[in-house]
């Protein structure tokens, strides 16, 4: 079932490179015989009836501040992608909501036991001249059952007078293997990788290696700090 979903959604994907808008995509089956040309795309997706989260790190963009030293110049996240279902395992792409976890956010959610909740509150355009005009919110809360988690984005958009939720049930392997995946990517997204044997190179040139949002989408989500 699974794999006939990926399929389903691949062929989505695929007609949203040709047109945003008739899109309905997630994402595509890897091939082992693949080679990758500058970028690499490997979200960890989960698909739920009525809807479907995608997560997958953003690592830190640096600036030369002299000839062989680097400083950070926008930090790294996990970037959380949830898109409604309109259909049996397709999900819309154009109604897509991102949330962008912070290090110490993805620490919190790394810590978290079998009983635990944590929300998070974020203001997309705050220090700008919108700020408090989009508000969201994600909870993380355990199941009645104690077999898994809800993990609810909640959008109020003022702008488009908009209000969005979209949740999606997340299983206790699925959660281990986002705590596992967070543990993993956590040293990456401080940058500390980089001062642990890393190649300065690669890094001045930003997020290389690793999965990158798109620019204006970060943007939008998780301002400059």
């Amino acid at each position: 079932m699974m794999k006939q979903a990926r399929t389903l959604l691949s062929r989505s994907l695929c007609n949203s490179g040709n047109s945003r808008s008739s899109a309905l995509a997630t994402w595509a089956d890897s091939k082992p015989d693949a080679k990758p040309s500058g970028r690499v795309f490997a979200p960890y997706a989960i698909f739920k009836g009525r809807a479907a989260l995608s997560v997958e790190p953003v690592l830190p963009t640096f600036t030369k501040i002299e000839p062989g030293n680097l400083r950070i110049d926008r930090r790294g996240s996990v970037m959380m992608t949830f898109m409604p279902a309109v259909s049996e395992r397709k999900y819309d792409w154009e109604k897509k909501q991102l949330f962008a976890l912070s290090p110490t956010e993805v620490g919190s959610v790394i810590s978290m036991g079998p009983q635990d909740s944590s929300e998070f509150f974020h203001d997309p355009s705050m220090k700008s001249t919108n700020a408090g005009q989009v508000r969201k919110s994600l909870s993380i809360k355990p199941l009645a059952d104690s077999t898994g988690y809800f993990f609810q984005l909640s959008v109020t958009d003022n702008i488009h007078n908009s209000n969005d939720r979209i949740v999606v049930p997340v299983s206790k392997a699925e959660f281990a293997v986002l705590k596992s995946a967070f543990s993993f990517a956590l040293p990456h997204i401080l940058g500390w990788d980089r001062i642990t044997g890393g190649d300065v190179g690669i890094a001045a040139q930003g997020i290389a290696s690793l999965p990158k949002a798109d620019p204006m989408q970060l943007e939008l989500e998780w301002g400059k700090e």
